[in-house]
């Protein structure tokens, strides 16, 4: 069974892990992704490959950990003044960057985690954490907000879907999916929700 990945640590470890994955990433840019090897990035971030071995177990794993790290946001979602606009626009961002070549090969290389660490269900951990910013954003508005699931379901899901296995997105269909969930919740609430455009 190989090593789980290390997430933030302290100390030489953090130190380890920083220059391993900026190791990753600029071999990534330099060079096809044939020729990644763990003994290249071990010669690149100047430690042994049994560290990294030790650490990840294979180079899948690491790859996994590094787009788990970049696909973490740099800050909350933006604020737009309004629940549904908000949700619109972090779907908006989202689609847009990960239907890039870059995004989608993050996607593909956390996909591919054969590891006990469940880096797939990390990915949805980080997602739903934002739309949990974003609703409680919106309970301070007194704006309604649809649930959690019914969001990674109806707006997130087909966008994965779309990046993943057909034509990514358009930001008319990401805006579309946010108006058919809030349609749906006040149909459901009979009408009364309030959410601003």
């Amino acid at each position: 069974m190989s090593p789980k990945p290390v997430s933030r640590p302290g100390g030489r470890s953090a130190r380890v892990q920083a220059a391993v994955h900026a190791a990753v990433r600029s071999l990534l840019a330099e060079v096809d992704r044939s020729e990644i090897t763990i003994p290249a990035i071990a010669d690149r971030a100047k430690v042994t490959p049994s560290t990294i071995y030790r650490r990840w177990g294979d180079l899948a794993e690491l790859l996994a950990d590094v787009a788990m790290e970049r696909i973490r946001p740099d800050g909350e979602p933006q604020d737009t003044g309004s629940a549904k606009s908000d949700l619109a626009a972090w779907a908006e961002q989202y689609a847009e960057e990960m239907a890039s070549d870059v995004g989608r090969q993050m996607y593909r290389d956390i996909l591919a985690s054969r590891s006990g660490a469940n880096i797939p269900g990390q990915c949805c951990d980080i997602v739903r954490r934002q739309m949990l910013t974003l609703a409680e954003r919106a309970a301070g508005r007194s704006e309604a907000f649809p649930d959690l699931e019914a969001i990674m379901d109806g707006v997130v899901a087909p966008i994965v879907y779309r990046i993943l296995f057909a034509e990514p997105p358009s930001q008319e269909h990401c805006r579309a999916l946010v108006e058919a969930l809030f349609a749906e919740r006040r149909r459901r609430d009979g009408g009364v929700s309030r959410d601003a455009a």
